[in-house]
């Protein structure tokens, strides 16, 4: 069985519309992906001694996902208000609360065991993606974080470099992408929402179109796209096999509430700090 780790951030998304916070985060939601896709997985990552962190363990004992290195540490779980334009999700916004922790030795040590991992930018472990990628192959979503001096940075230590291209043209995200593989990166994956997604690596450039599907909620649909295509390329299927794969496996995630399901109820009593201040 393929070994996946991911380290890094978690958050409860709340829709207050709906009354319900959901489980999230980039790291976290590829943890759990990894796991629906076949793989063993596990994260590492803080969540706070509250309701929020309970519907986060929860989630992630349910998946089958290890959380052998979860720390519950005293201080609020991570949120963000979530909004909805139509389907596509709107950050209003976020507090951090105790996810941003900063590995110890052990937690990259644990790595070794793994045949890659995961990290964020919005982790905030920049620091320790070297430490990582010395013990196995490292994917790290940029997102939409593009300044050039990051880009140099950590594109050498990327086995797979993932960017957010929903507001890049074909062009655009090409150029990206050629940016990162010239930067050191075996493969270069940007997503573009309903414009699909192209993948460019030694072997040349693959490019998917969206699935089509009837959309609910585009949360989450990114990172399903990352863990597939790390997934399929750590199992040596071919790019135009996991792009098709990956494109399924974001469509059927937009179908749902949530990056990973897992609903839960908002007690506005004040589980989740803020909360209670805001209209229903």
């Amino acid at each position: 069985m393929i070994k996946i780790a991911a380290m890094g951030d978690n958050v409860v998304d709340c829709y207050i519309s709906k009354g319900t916070m959901f489980p999230g985060g980039n790291c976290l939601n590829v943890s759990v992906f990894i796991r629906r896709f076949g793989g063993y997985s596990a994260y590492i990552g803080a969540i706070g001694q509250d309701a929020a962190g309970r519907v986060i363990e929860a989630a992630l004992l349910h998946e089958g996902v290890d959380p052998a290195r979860l720390r519950i540490l005293d201080g609020p779980t991570a949120y963000c208000i979530i909004g909805h334009r139509d389907a596509d999700r709107v950050f209003v916004r976020a507090d951090l609360g105790v996810s941003m922790f900063s590995p110890v030795d052990d937690d990259i040590t644990f790595l070794k065991d793994f045949a890659a991992v995961h990290i964020g930018q919005s982790s905030g472990l920049d620091d320790h993606v070297a430490a990582a990628a010395a013990q196995t192959l490292l994917s790290y979503d940029f997102s939409t974080r593009r300044d050039p001096d990051h880009r140099r940075t950590i594109a050498p230590l990327c086995f797979l470099a993932s960017v957010s291209g929903g507001d890049l043209s074909s062009h655009e995200a090409f150029a990206v992408a050629g940016e990162l593989r010239e930067g050191g990166a075996r493969w270069v994956l940007v997503t573009r929402g309903s414009e699909g997604a192209m993948l460019l690596g030694e072997e040349g450039l693959f490019e998917v179109p969206a699935s089509p599907a009837e959309l609910v909620d585009t949360l989450g649909a990114g990172d399903t796209f990352i863990a597939r295509t790390l997934y399929g390329l750590v199992a040596g299927e071919t790019p135009e096999v996991l792009l098709s794969a990956a494109a399924a496996a974001a469509a059927e995630t937009c179908r749902y509430l949530g990056a990973v399901g897992h609903g839960a109820p908002i007690a506005l009593s004040g589980d989740v700090p803020e909360l209670q201040a805001l209209p229903a």
